[in-house]
């Protein structure tokens, strides 16, 4: 099975920018924890950041087909972006949403959420650590597609 993990606009800059918000753990500290989660799970896990629209739409619709799940934090294109949102829909693969500040508490502007209701589940607030919650949630969402699928193949050789 394979993760797909978007990072959007400015999070190359995590452990330098807003500190006080956003925390001193660097992009690539986040990326090796995650790393090790998927190693663990037996999972395959590729990394992609952009502070681009187009080339995060681009990487998404590229998950068609070819990933089982997608972990993206859109940073500010969350609250902007009509197009990240119908290529998440587009795709039809499960997406958990990550936010690494609570997004509910910040500015009014941040309170608006364009992909939300295309995606999964979301994780706010909980720092770097949403993101090993996110791998711990698409593990799950891996496990009960597998289930389920197991079940209709039991169903199908009763019949």
């Amino acid at each position: 099975m394979k993760i797909v993990v978007i990072q959007g606009p400015n999070l190359n800059m995590l452990g330098v920018r807003e500190q006080n918000i956003y925390g001193p753990m660097k992009l690539e500290q986040i990326h090796a924890q995650m790393q090790e989660v998927a190693t663990q799970n037996s999972l395959e896990i590729e990394f992609f950041q952009s502070n681009l629209e187009g080339e995060i739409v681009d990487k998404i619709q590229e998950c068609y087909g070819e990933a089982h799940g997608i972990i993206i934090n859109a940073a500010a294109y969350t609250h902007t972006s009509i197009a990240i949102r119908d290529a998440i829909a587009a795709v039809s693969v499960p997406a958990i949403e990550v936010h690494i500040s609570n997004i509910h508490r910040r500015e009014d502007f941040r309170k608006e959420n364009m992909i939300a209701p295309v995606c999964t589940s979301s994780i706010v607030g909980f720092g770097p650590f949403g993101y090993h919650l996110a791998m711990m949630g698409m593990i799950q969402i891996f496990n009960e597609i597998a289930a389920s699928q197991e079940a209709q193949r039991q169903a199908q050789e009763k019949a």
